[in-house]
């Protein structure tokens, strides 16, 4: 299986090593399921990482180290133009296009492409855990 996390699960695996994010970044190093980014999501993953609000939470080599970790050890994919689907929130197509380009599932805590999971195969963490456990 493939799939595509969204930036804010990979934030939220790093805010709690405990919760359903933690554990499908375990899942992936454990060779679970092969993670696909791109250039977009990790430049995205890398500002949020540096917003005053996460470097509370998150210092800035641990952040370095995890975008690092991301970049050398997922897939990098190319990234695509916005494809047929449309998220409610426009900044959030290049995730579905990716996803979609890459036949890999979309994990998200975002509202707006849970909102899409009936006609796309987008999950939230825990879904996403439920459904590796049921593969």
């Amino acid at each position: 299986m493939r799939a595509v996390l969204d930036p804010n699960v990979l934030i939220a695996s790093l805010i709690s090593a405990a919760g359903a994010p933690a554990q499908i970044i375990s899942g992936w190093l454990a060779g679970d399921f092969e993670l696909v980014v791109s250039e977009a999501l990790l430049a995205e993953l890398d500002r949020a990482l540096a917003s005053p609000k996460l470097r509370r939470r998150v210092r800035p080599a641990e952040a370095a180290e995890f975008v690092a970790l991301l970049r050398h050890g997922a897939v990098v994919a190319p990234d695509e133009p916005a494809g047929r689907h449309r998220s409610a929130d426009p900044g959030d197509d290049y995730l579905l296009a990716l996803a979609e380009s890459e036949r890999a599932v979309l994990v998200t805590g975002d509202h707006h492409l849970l909102a899409l999971a009936g006609t796309l195969p987008i999950f939230s963490a825990r879904g996403f855990l439920d459904d590796l456990k049921d593969a």
